[in-house]
């Protein structure tokens, strides 16, 4: 592959992960050539395929941004579908069941070892024993008491798990095991509340020693000392910060901004999880939360962090309806807000990018991070589209948008032109001129002896072996004028021709413009590249008539000219056009749905008249100018996309004053029409 024509191609090694794209920039000029005829704008047409994608012709294709989003909303449907929010705290009352169960145990084995050890030896199982005087108390009867009053504190404890966790903190453990465990538990609870408020310290906030709680509490005062500098309309110092405290955050948070939002999305999270609950459990929740920092002067300084973050940076959090019945963790909850958080936003950004044509603006990591790298692939084909078409020199940007280059109005004009003879029957396209060999024109391929008269083409290696076959070896070689062999030529004729095209409104309302685009692209491609010495000029007219460029064909819109057929402004312009040349071969081509309604008025204003019916001045008018163009020599022929009796009247008339031809079609076969025409007419051979 040579670089100029693959420009932009990079290689990497195969994890299994990408994707071949289906389609190169050749395949996706084709998908947009249509909707560029039907819509003329290269913005929307790249616009819809990003929306929808494309598909060639293998089944193979590139998902668009609707496909994208739906993905997503079902990945979000499934978690929903999934999980139950409530068992968040189903989670907390299972564990502080199994402290209380452990408890319950050890306290009973506590008794029975103690039994155990103050019975009697050699009097195993002896009851009713009575003590003698002056004995010590049995110690197993005192435990016994002690472990009531217990297993009653156990019974009695609360239903909500705010009041076991505040009664068990002040509860005196009699098992060392259950004792550990509702510590870690509540070491754990503290952790992913902290957890909650700073994603990302998770590390720092571990086993935490009274240092470690320090380090945070001196965090959030610094960082409250900033807000409120934010607040009072001065810029502090983060850099001073981030190298104090950076330990705790992402390291890619760079700014005060970054941040605060950073801070209010986790707090968004937490916010999000407890508006997913019922009522009750958000409530059982955040009073645990408030129990679990009460005696700490950190929740304070949260609080007021909390409240500075939201005067400046409202915090949006909405709750998400659950249905499933697996169960959650805190933490695991928390993990899931951020999933759910973030589908929501690369939605949102998906939405966007819909309407901006920038999917730059999509977080493509994230996705990867959210859906899989899979997901992350089909975005990355649907950016290369636009990058592909600039590559290949098809698209540019101009201002900010991009616009069709040359090569991508050639391009679509080839589109259209083979679209219009993919439709032609094999026995028909056939049907040329005979070919007649003669005199003058273009050279072909074909040789004969030289006669007097014919253009001296001289084809050298064929007159020597004449020479050679007439008198045999030897040298030097002597030629006679019987020897001379010439190429025979093609006398090709050449053309002026202007395309007039009806861009009335009925045009567009009968769904016949966008044909009449293509013929217009499809005959600027054909005579481009297979007749360049002909003249092509396009014209538009509905109440004025105007010179259209062929870069300006695609982008072009009927709602770009007013109401009205005015044929006569149009006749006027191509003959003006025509008469630029000297070519013996002239002719204007009409594509029209309508009886001419319109024609100038010199110094009016508007400068021109119309109305409907029509009037017999403006159907004088324009008869006037074609008689003008039949005393240039210039033949019109006409195509009509309508058969109505006034459309119809009106072009005999004018055929019989012009000699030209008149046609009935319909949009799917006008092109078919006309090229045929065109080429039919271009070539004859003369007799030599």
């Amino acid at each position: 592959m040579s670089e100029g024509r693959y420009p932009g191609y990079r290689y990497s090694s195969w994890d299994g992960s990408q994707e071949i794209n289906p389609f190169d920039a050749d395949a996706l000029m084709e998908q947009m050539s249509d909707e560029l005829l039907e819509e003329g704008d290269i913005w929307r047409a790249l616009r819809r395929m990003q929306q929808w994608g494309v598909q060639n012709q293998n089944g193979e294709r590139i998902e668009g941004l609707q496909q994208m989003m739906e993905r997503v909303r079902e990945q979000r449907k499934a978690r929903q579908r999934s999980y139950n929010m409530d068992s968040v705290m189903d989670d907390i009352r299972k564990k502080l069941e199994q402290v209380v169960e452990a408890e319950r145990s050890g306290i009973q084995r506590r008794v029975d070892e103690a039994k155990t050890d103050n019975q009697p030896q050699g009097q195993p199982g002896q009851q009713g024993q009575q003590e003698q005087p002056g004995s010590q108390p049995d110690f197993s009867k005192m435990l016994e008491k002690m472990a009531q009053r217990k297993q009653d504190f156990l019974s009695q404890l609360p239903k909500d798990v705010p009041g076991q966790i505040q009664q068990l903190s002040d509860y005196e453990f009699m098992d060392a095991d259950a004792r550990q465990q509702f510590q870690e538990l509540l070491n754990m609870l503290k952790e992913q509340v902290m957890q909650a408020q700073f994603q990302g310290i998770q590390q720092s906030i571990k086993d935490m020693t009274p240092e470690d709680l320090a380090a945070i509490r001196e965090m959030v005062k610094d960082l409250n000392q900033m807000l409120q500098q934010r607040a009072s309309g001065l810029e502090p110092d983060y850099q001073a910060f981030k190298e104090k405290h950076g330990h705790f955050f992402p390291p890619e948070i760079n700014s005060l901004d970054e941040l605060m939002q950073y801070m209010q999305e986790q707090r968004a999270r937490m916010q999000a999880m407890m508006n997913s609950m019922s009522p009750e459990q958000r409530a059982e929740l955040q009073q645990m939360m408030d129990q679990l920092l009460q005696d700490d002067r950190l929740s304070w300084d949260l609080a007021q962090m909390g409240a500075y973050l939201d005067m400046m940076m409202p915090m949006e959090a909405d709750g998400y309806r659950f249905s499933g019945s697996e169960s959650l963790s805190l933490d695991q909850a928390m993990d899931l807000m951020g999933q759910l958080r973030g589908m929501d936003r690369m939605e949102e950004q998906m939405r966007e990018a819909q309407y901006t044509g920038d999917l730059s603006e999509i977080d493509s990591d994230q996705l990867a991070d959210l859906l899989g790298p899979d997901m992350k692939n089909r975005l990355d084909q649907l950016q290369s589209i636009t990058k592909m078409l600039e590559d290949a020199g098809y698209i540019e940007k101009k201002d900010g948008r991009y616009a069709l280059t040359p090569r991508g109005i050639r391009r679509i004009g080839q589109k259209a032109l083979h679209d219009i003879f993919s439709q032609l029957r094999k026995d028909r396209f056939g049907n040329h001129a005979t070919q007649k060999r003669g005199v003058g024109g273009e050279r072909t391929d074909d040789t004969k002896r030289y006669e007097f008269g014919d253009p001296f083409l001289l084809d050298l290696r064929k007159t020597i072996m004449n020479g050679v076959e007439r008198v045999g070896k030897g040298s030097p070689l002597q030629l006679a004028p019987e020897d001379f062999e010439v190429y025979r030529t093609e006398l090709m004729t050449q053309s002026s021709t202007v395309l007039m095209v009806d861009m009335s409104r009925s045009m567009a309302l009968r769904g016949c413009f966008a044909a009449a685009k293509k013929v217009a692209l499809a005959l600027n491609s054909l005579i481009r590249g297979q007749f360049p010495r002909d003249n092509l000029y396009i014209v538009g007219f509905s109440a004025l008539a105007h010179e259209l460029k062929a870069e300006d064909l695609p982008s072009l819109t009927w709602n770009d000219f007013d109401q009205g057929t005015n044929l006569q402004h149009g006749l006027i312009l191509s003959r003006q056009l025509l008469a630029r040349h000297k070519t013996a071969n002239k002719q204007i081509i009409v594509i029209t749905d309508g009886e001419p309604t319109a024609h100038l008025v010199p110094g009016g204003n508007p400068p021109y008249f119309f109305t409907y019916p029509p009037a017999a001045l403006t159907e004088q008018l324009t008869l006037k100018e074609v008689n003008r163009c039949t005393r240039d020599g210039i033949v019109i022929n006409t195509f009509m996309l309508e058969q109505s009796p006034l459309l119809t009247s009106f072009v005999q008339r004018m055929s019989k004053l012009n000699k030209g031809r008149a046609f009935y079609v319909s949009p799917d076969n006008l092109g078919e029409y006309i090229m045929i025409d065109y080429v039919n007419s271009k070539t004859k051979r003369v007799k030599g």
